[in-house]
């Protein structure tokens, strides 16, 4: 029986806060500005087909440089994750993931029974692909590679040269494994940045999935996909689709074709502003002696506290003030590591938002210097005694 560990991270769909530094996400569209209300009307509410409206695979194809009948449209890239970790893994198979990551890609392949290894990506690297790391945690019965470029929560994207050297050690350690690669964040990028291409032709090995939740700003159509081009691998997905959600919505279809089909435009206004608001949170960061991993692409990265900080009391403080950003336990990372959103929030909300947290930082500093104060007090009078 398949055992999903809770995830302290629903708190992001099931509890809104103010000031919210814990998405992930781009401001969002408007359904206004993707359909008249007569165009809707006209939206037929039957079935829609296993693999996904045409029109929308040939937008995707387009994007990911595969063909029509290598994609598969998915309930957002969740989804996709969940199909391809129940195709490959079983109950003793092996999962290599690179951590820290988006939390269901631990725990969905663990609730099926797979054994979890873990190649940790570390703040001080830059969270940089250690590929002699992951190399020696490969093993023959190694079925699933997962990992994200540009990685989640640090926003780091990986090169070229990286993931080919990925994929080779997984060709000759784990010859029976695939790669997914989660392309979620690859399209948002910053300022007049070229869009990266996609690795999904890489090899027949690489499986990607992606979205229109993060870069476009349209997590409410809760419509993703995946790519293979290995035949035999789609059937069983697509197989596996239609035993768990048949088909997806046909107007979620619909508007999230009318996404893409506007994606230049919707990209380019999201991408000037991530160029804004990356640039005021740099500053930030400088002035207020926090380090920062700067991101490659996506509205996120990952700072590090100050060791003076409280992490419990600075989190307490952020709360009483109606902010949050995501702790790093969520991903598996050190606690005084968190993940910021800086493309979810207007821009007055977002430096309101900052000085929000440069608030909580000076107020777990001090608690931290009170504490530790008392404590050499209480160790003091103990000693006198």
């Amino acid at each position: 029986m398949a055992v999903f560990e809770p995830s302290d991270m629903t708190v992001l769909v099931d509890t809104n806060v103010r000031f919210d530094l814990a998405e992930s996400t781009c401001l969002p569209v408007r359904m206004g500005e993707l359909a008249d209300p007569a165009e809707l009307a006209d939206v037929p509410l039957g079935y829609g087909t296993v693999r996904g409206d045409a029109g929308l695979r040939e937008l995707i194809a387009g994007s990911t440089g595969v063909e029509p009948g290598q994609v598969l449209v998915t309930v957002g890239a969740i989804e996709a994750m969940f199909l391809l970790a129940q195709a490959v893994c079983g109950p003793g198979d092996r999962v290599l993931l690179l951590t820290p990551c988006f939390p269901p890609a631990r725990t969905v392949p663990a609730g099926l029974g797979a054994r979890i290894d873990t190649v940790p990506l570390s703040f001080d690297e830059g969270y940089r692909l250690p590929i002699e790391r992951v190399t020696a945690a490969l093993r023959p019965e190694t079925r699933l590679v997962s990992l994200a470029s540009p990685q989640n929560p640090s926003g780091v994207r990986f090169t070229d040269g990286e993931l080919r050297a990925l994929v080779d050690a997984v060709h000759d350690r784990a010859p029976g494994a695939v790669v997914l690669v989660d392309e979620t964040y690859r399209e948002s990028t910053y300022g007049k940045m070229a869009k990266p291409p996609s690795i999904a032709t890489l090899a027949p090995s690489v499986i990607t999935c992606s979205s229109v939740s993060k870069a476009h700003g349209a997590p409410g159509l809760r419509l993703g996909w995946l790519t293979t081009t290995d035949p035999a691998l789609y059937d069983r997905l697509r197989e596996a689709k239609f035993q768990t959600t048949i088909s997806c919505s046909r107007v979620d279809e619909f508007l999230a074709a009318r996404v893409l089909g506007r994606s230049g435009e919707i990209l380019a206004a999201r991408a000037s502003f991530l160029e804004g608001a990356l640039a005021e949170l740099v500053r930030w960061a400088e002035k207020q002696r926090v380090e920062i991993v700067v991101p490659d692409g996506g509205p996120m990265c990952c700072l590090r506290l100050p060791a003076s900080v409280d992490v419990a009391a600075f989190h307490r403080r952020l709360a009483s003030l109606e902010t949050r950003v995501a702790p790093g336990a969520w991903f598996g990372s050190e606690d005084r590591v968190v993940r910021a959103g800086f493309g979810h929030l207007g821009a007055d909300d977002f430096r309101k938002a900052l000085d929000h947290v440069a608030d909580a930082l000076a107020f777990a500093s001090a608690s931290a210097s009170s504490a530790s104060a008392s404590s050499a007090f209480v160790s003091s009078a103990r000693t006198s005694v």
